[in-house]
């Protein structure tokens, strides 16, 4: 099995949900080799919560990183989940398009991705201007 697949698993171990109840880790590698991990925190009013994928993103740039090479995703039900609309959009203010996003499937299946697979025609820094 992929070690960032296992570090997204072993992730979503420690998710807070107790309103969905849906766990998801996910694990960020660094151009570097380094790997931050997230895990979704659920807060009552919902707006409030945090994704996986934003929490391992706050946890590299917090760290210093700033140039990233693939991402994995996995849920509790390993049914490929991937990034939601909101963490492409975090993703892609720090990564580039190719950017590998892994998402788990179960077992040692998965599905790959690019973030521009993903996310198309994102906004960034250079369409605001």
């Amino acid at each position: 099995m992929n070690d960032l697949i296992a570090a997204a698993r072993d992730a979503q171990d420690r998710a807070h949900v107790p309103y969905s109840e849906y766990r998801v880790g996910a694990a960020l590698e660094t151009a570097d080799g380094a790997v931050f991990t997230g895990c979704n925190l659920e807060n009552a009013n919902y707006s409030n919560s945090l994704h996986a994928e934003e929490v391992a993103v706050a946890e590299a740039v917090k760290n210093g990183h700033r140039e990233f090479s693939r991402l994995a995703v996995s849920s509790d039900r390993r049914d490929g989940v991937t990034p939601c609309g909101m963490c492409r959009q975090t993703l892609a203010e720090f990564c580039d398009d190719d950017l590998a996003v892994i998402c788990d499937e179960g077992g040692d299946d998965v599905t790959e991705y690019t973030l521009g697979e993903l996310l198309p025609n994102t906004i960034s820094e250079e369409t605001l201007e």
